[in-house]
């Protein structure tokens, strides 16, 4: 039952996160949200910073255990990878929403998920950054590619086809989107 109700508090979370953001979403609703008194949510999380950073926590661990537990054997494979992400995401408008609300809000450094968030996106980069490498090493890759150059743009397409995507959502297809993209760097970056 504890299980249970720590998750649903996460999902009512989400929702609640992603429409009022950090600052405006309380407690008090996200309990009443879970048929809960507010006591009872902070018997589960300490506070509204903990429920936050476990409900990015618990977003983030979900694209791992299911994209991204083993490495890509090349750079075409992780590329498909974060197509399916896209595809992914697109399955879970609340998540997307409250990751483009949070993102947003934590641009100010006293922001709760400020660190979160610079911390996730030098992960995302760092483990980009050395799949490209490996890609060069490998020959897949152009010799002199700036994989630094190529993860950074490959992180402002997907965060900008999630905000179109967010704003209206039967306009872009995020994956249909990116998989072009992609496909065009990649013959770019391609040794021939």
């Amino acid at each position: 039952m504890g299980d249970a109700r720590r998750q649903k508090i996460l999902d009512i979370a989400v929702e609640h996160f992603a429409q009022w953001g950090f600052h405006a979403s309380s407690l008090a609703r996200i309990a009443a949200g879970c048929g809960i008194t507010q006591g009872g949510l902070l018997h589960h999380f300490r506070s509204k910073e903990d429920l936050l950073l476990s409900v990015l926590a618990q977003s983030e661990q979900h694209d791992i255990d299911r994209l991204f537990s083993e490495p890509a054997p090349s750079v075409a494979a992780h590329f498909d990878t974060v197509v399916a992400l896209a595809a992914d995401n697109e399955r879970r408008p609340g998540i997307v929403r409250m990751f483009n609300t949070l993102v947003g809000e934590s641009g100010n450094p006293g922001h709760p998920a400020h660190d979160y968030f610079r911390q996730r996106y030098a992960r995302v980069l760092g483990y980009t950054v050395e799949l490209l490498e490996a890609g060069v090493v490998r020959g897949e890759l152009r010799p002199g590619t700036d994989c630094e150059a190529v993860g950074r743009e490959i992180l402002a397409v997907m965060d900008g086809l999630q905000i179109q995507w967010v704003l209206d959502p039967g306009s872009v297809d995020m994956a249909a989107r990116l998989r072009a993209y992609l496909d065009r760097r990649l013959r770019e970056i391609a040794v021939p």
